[in-house]
C-alpha cells in the first residue's frame, strides 16, 4: 500500500471541498449583495474560484498561476477600497492568503504538473500582501500625526482658585475643565509611574441589581482626603496619602433590578467659607459636607469630616426627589451624576427611564438651599412656563427632558449650564408638543441663584436616535488670533458635533449651519404619526465621521463575516446621520453610545487645546408597531438595549449594536480614538486609536495587544505636565499620552474595567493619578472594586 499517495489524495479531497464551500458561500452570499446594489466583487471571486477549483480538480498544469492571479486582484480590490488601513484590508484576503499557504505546501499540490513556477508566483504575491500589511501598520489613514506646537506656560496659568494640589469637583473644577496644573509628573518620567496603594470598596453587582451595574466614578479630593462613592452609592472618606478608610457613610440605597442605571459617578463639596450670606445662612452642624446623589431619588448631605448625615439639611439630611413628581415609582427618577454647588445653590438634574412609557417622571432641574436644603428655584424643561412651582394638587410635567449628564458652572458670572436629552420615549416623538421639544437636546443658561433662563441652544431638532447632549460642557476662555478674549463654552453631542458657544449670550463662535437631512426610508412601511426635522445644526468644529457608511465600511473578522455585514447593512435604512427610525430597521451612525458620552473633554486654557477621546460605533434601531393602548406589564427596563416597550407610543422599539455574527462590530476599525484639537483654529491636529481587542475575546481566543481603536465609556485629563490620561475603554487599561503629539508614553493593566474618568492630585508633595477599575456591566469589561492610586517612586 503507498501511504504516501493516499495522504496526498486526501489532502487533495479536503482542498476541493474547501474551495468548493467557499465559492457556493461566496456565490450565494455575492449574488443577495449585488441584488441589494452592494459590491459585485464577492461574486466576482466565487466565480474564479469556482473555475480554480474546477482546474485544481481536472490538475490543469497553471492551476496554481491562476490562483497567483486571484491573490493579486483581491489585494487590488482591498486596496482601491480602504487604502493601505491594516484592520480594514486583513479581512478582505485573510481566508485567501491561508489558502495560499496551504498550496505552498506539497501534499495537496502534489498531483499538479509544472507546479513550480506557479508555488513561486503565489510566494511573490502571499510576500508582497505581507509586506504591504507591515507597512499598513505604520501608516495608517484613519490616523492624523500633528504637533501642538502652543508650549505650556511655566508656571501654569491656573485661574479657577483652586489649590493646585486638589481635585474638588468631579471635572476638578465645576466649569468641566478636567485639567491640573501639577507637573511632578511629566513627558519625561511618566513612564516610571508604580501602583501606590489600592483600596477596595467591597461593593460589587448583585444578582438583585440592574444589567446597568456600572463603576463610573471619579473621586474628589480636598486637603488630605478624597472622596468617593461606589455603586451601591455607599460614601467613603479615604486619606489621600495611603488610600486608608477613615469612614463610610451608607444611604441605604433601595434598587431592584428594573432600575435602567446603578452608578454614582460622583460626589460635590461646599465649604461654608465660601457661602454667599446674602443668599444663604452657613450650617454649624455642616459647615463642610459632600453631597451624594442616590438613584432611588434622594439627595443626601454628609458631614465631610466625620460622616453623619447633616441634620439640618432637608429632611433629617436628605432631600427626597420625588416629591411632585408625576408617575413616580422606584428608579423612574434616578439621579446618576454630581450636582452643581454654587456659594448659595444646590442644583440637580437627573435621569428619567428611556424608552419606557409616555407616562414617566419628569426631567425637571432644581435649585435647593446649600446650607438648609429648601428648594428655591425649579426649571421644568416641559412646562409653559419653566420656574411656575407646582400647586398643592398639581405636579412637575411628565416625560419633560432631563439633564442627566453633570452640569457646568461659571462662578465669576453666576451662570449654571444645564446639558438636556430627549423627552423620554426617545425613538418616537408624534406624542409631543412644542413644549416638550423648546428644550429638549439643548444647553439651557439658568441664573444659578434664581433658575431663571438666560439663554438656550438646541443642537438636534426632533431628536428620534437618542442624541442627547451628553457630557458636562467645558468653559474656556477663547483667545481670538486679534488678541481678544471671549468667554466660551463647548458643548459636546453623541452626533460628535462640538458648539461653541459665547458662554454670556448663547451665540454661536465657531459657525453652524442647518443642513438637509433624510426624510424618507427606503425599505418598509412609513411611521405612523411622526413627522422629521428638515434640518440638523452641523458644527465647523467635529469629530463626526465626515462621509457617509457604505458596504466598503463594513468588516467582519474574515470574509465570510464581512460579507454578511454588508449584506445586511444594504438591508437597513441608512441615508446618513439623522436617518429615520424604521419599522425595517435603521442604522444609527453615529449610534447610541454617540461619539461622546459622559465623560466629556480636557480643556488646558493655558495652550488653548483640548483633549479627548471620542468614539464610533453603528446601532440599529427597529420599529415594532403595537398597540399604543395596551396596559403597561412592568416599571422599568433595566437596561438601554434590546426590546424597549414604549408604552402608550404605536411601537416598541428593539436597539441594539450592528454586530456580525461573530459578535463583532459590522463597522470597520477604529472604532475609539483620542485626539487633541487646537482651539484658536479648531483644527485636530493629532488622532491615535486606542486600544486592543484583548479583554473583549474569550481566554481562548486571547490576541496580542494590537492596537485595533475599540470603543470607551469615561474621560480624559490631562496635566501640566503636558501629559493626556484615559482609560475608558473595553481593554483593561489606563494610558499616558504626550498631549502635544498623542504618543504612547506609559499605559498599565487594569485588574477590571476602567470605565471611569482618572483625576490627579498632590499630597505631602507627591502627586498621585488615581483610577476606578470597577467594570461596566452592560460595556462587558470585567467587575471589581479596585480604586488604583499611581505615583512615582
Amino acid at each position: 500500500m503507498n501511504t504516501h499517495k493516499s495522504t496526498h489524495s486526501a489532502a487533495s479531497i479536503i482542498t476541493q471541498i474547501i474551495l468548493w464551500l467557499t465559492t457556493t458561500y461566496l456565490l450565494i452570499g455575492g449574488i443577495w449583495l449585488i441584488c441589494l446594489g452592494g459590491s459585485p466583487f464577492y461574486t466576482i471571486l466565487a466565480l474564479a474560484l469556482g473555475l480554480f477549483t474546477y482546474l485544481y480538480q481536472h490538475n490543469w498544469s497553471n492551476t496554481l498561476w491562476y490562483f497567483a492571479t486571484i491573490l493579486i486582484a483581491t489585494l487590488g480590490w482591498g486596496l482601491w477600497e480602504v487604502g493601505t488601513d491594516f484592520w480594514a484590508l486583513a479581512p478582505r484576503f485573510d481566508i485567501l492568503f491561508l489558502l495560499g499557504l496551504w498550496l505552498l505546501l506539497p501534499w495537496p499540490t502534489h498531483q499538479l504538473t509544472a507546479q513550480y513556477g506557479g508555488k513561486t508566483a503565489i510566494a511573490i504575491t502571499l510576500i508582497t500582501i505581507l509586506g504591504i500589511m507591515i507597512y499598513s501598520i505604520s501608516h495608517d489613514p484613519q490616523e492624523i500625526n500633528g504637533t501642538i506646537t502652543r508650549t505650556q506656560p511655566t508656571p501654569a496659568l491656573d485661574n479657577h482658585g483652586i489649590a493646585a494640589e486638589d481635585w474638588p469637583a468631579y471635572g476638578r473644577t465645576q466649569s468641566g475643565t478636567r485639567y491640573s496644573p501639577l507637573t511632578q509628573i511629566n513627558t519625561s518620567n511618566v513612564n516610571q509611574l508604580k501602583v501606590a496603594w489600592i483600596y477596595h470598596t467591597g461593593d460589587f453587582k448583585t444578582d438583585n441589581d440592574s444589567a446597568e451595574t456600572t463603576n463610573e466614578l471619579t473621586p474628589i479630593k480636598i486637603g488630605n482626603k478624597l472622596f468617593i462613592c461606589t455603586p451601591h452609592q455607599f460614601l467613603d472618606a479615604l486619606d489621600a496619602s495611603t488610600g486608608k478608610r477613615l469612614w463610610r457613610f451608607n444611604p441605604k440605597l433601595r434598587s431592584n433590578k428594573t432600575f435602567q442605571h446603578l452608578t454614582c459617578r460622583g460626589v460635590s463639596y461646599y465649604a461654608a467659607t465660601a457661602a454667599n450670606n446674602s443668599e444663604t445662612k452657613a450650617s454649624t452642624i455642616c459647615p463642610r459636607k459632600i453631597l451624594l446623589p442616590v438613584n432611588d431619588g434622594r439627595l443626601i448631605a454628609v458631614n465631610a469630616d466625620n460622616g453623619e448625615k447633616c441634620k439640618d439639611f432637608g429632611n433629617q439630611g436628605e432631600i427626597n426627589l420625588q416629591i411632585k413628581m408625576p408617575y413616580a415609582y422606584l428608579g423612574g427618577y434616578n439621579p446618576t451624576s454630581p450636582p452643581v454647588v454654587t456659594p448659595s445653590t444646590i442644583i440637580i438634574g437627573g435621569s428619567v427611564t428611556d424608552n419606557l412609557s409616555t407616562k414617566e417622571p419628569s426631567g425637571v432641574i432644581r435649585g435647593y438651599d446649600v446650607n438648609n436644603g429648601q428648594l428655591k428655584w425649579i426649571f421644568d424643561t416641559g412646562a409653559e412656563n419653566p420656574n411656575a412651582m407646582p400647586g398643592e394638587n398639581t405636579t412637575f410635567v411628565h416625560n419633560s427632558p432631563n439633564a442627566w449628564a453633570p452640569l457646568a458652572y461659571d462662578q465669576q458670572r453666576n451662570i449654571v449650564y444645564v446639558p438636556t436629552g430627549v423627552g423620554t420615549p426617545d425613538i418616537w416623538g408624534g406624542h409631543r408638543d412644542n413644549l416638550k421639544e423648546r428644550y429638549a437636546n439643548s444647553i439651557v443658561a439658568l441664573n444659578a441663584s434664581t433658575g431663571q433662563l438666560l439663554w438656550h441652544y438646541q443642537t438636534t431638532h426632533h431628536d428620534l436616535w437618542d442624541m442627547d447632549v451628553p457630557a458636562q460642557p467645558s468653559l474656556m476662555d477663547l483667545i481670538l488670533p486679534s488678541g481678544k478674549q471671549i468667554p466660551a463654552i463647548y458643548v459636546l453631542t453623541k452626533t460628535g458635533n462640538i458648539f461653541v458657544l459665547n458662554r454670556e449670550t448663547g451665540k454661536t463662535i465657531v459657525p453652524v449651519t442647518e443642513k438637509p437631512v433624510p426624510q424618507t426610508i427606503k425599505h418598509g412601511n412609513p411611521t405612523q404619526g411622526e413627522h422629521y426635522s428638515p434640518t440638523q445644526p452641523f458644527s465647523a468644529l467635529s469629530l463626526t465621521p465626515t462621509s457617509k457608511l457604505t458596504d466598503k465600511d463594513m468588516w467582519g473578522a474574515t470574509m465570510f463575516d464581512q460579507l454578511i455585514c454588508r449584506i445586511q447593512f444594504k438591508r437597513l435604512n441608512y441615508d446618513g446621520i439623522y436617518t429615520p427610525p424604521s419599522e425595517n430597521g435603521t442604522l444609527v451612525f453615529p449610534g447610541n453610545l454617540g461619539v461622546f458620552e459622559w465623560g466629556g473633554i480636557s480643556v488646558n486654557q493655558d495652550r488653548q487645546i483640548a483633549l479627548m477621546n471620542p468614539i464610533g460605533l453603528p446601532f440599529v434601531s427597529r420599529l415594532i408597531p403595537t398597540n399604543p393602548d395596551r396596559a403597561q406589564q412592568k416599571q422599568g427596563a433595566g437596561t438601554e438595549n434590546g426590546m424597549q416597550p414604549m408604552y402608550g407610543a404605536p411601537y416598541g422599539v428593539e436597539i441594539s449594536p450592528f454586530l456580525s455574527p461573530l459578535g463583532l462590530p459590522c463597522k470597520q476599525p477604529s472604532w475609539g480614538f483620542v485626539a487633541g484639537v487646537d482651539l484658536q483654529n479648531n483644527q485636530v491636529v493629532w488622532k491615535k486609536r486606542i486600544g486592543t481587542i484583548r479583554d473583549s475575546l474569550p481566554k481562548l481566543f486571547e490576541l496580542p495587544p494590537l492596537k485595533i481603536g475599540v470603543p470607551g465609556l469615561g474621560g480624559s485629563i490631562s496635566t501640566a505636565g503636558n501629559i493626556m490620561f484615559v482609560s475608558a475603554t473595553q481593554d483593561d487599561y489606563l494610558r499616558a499620552y504626550d498631549t502635544s503629539n498623542g504618543h504612547l508614553l506609559w499605559e498599565a493593566r487594569l485588574p477590571a474595567g476602567g470605565q471611569a474618568t482618572p483625576m490627579t492630585y498632590a499630597v505631602n508633595g507627591k502627586q498621585y493619578v488615581v483610577q476606578m477599575a470597577g467594570g461596566h456591566a452592560s460595556f462587558g469589561t470585567k467587575m471589581g472594586d479596585y480604586l488604583i492610586a499611581y505615583a512615582l517612586p
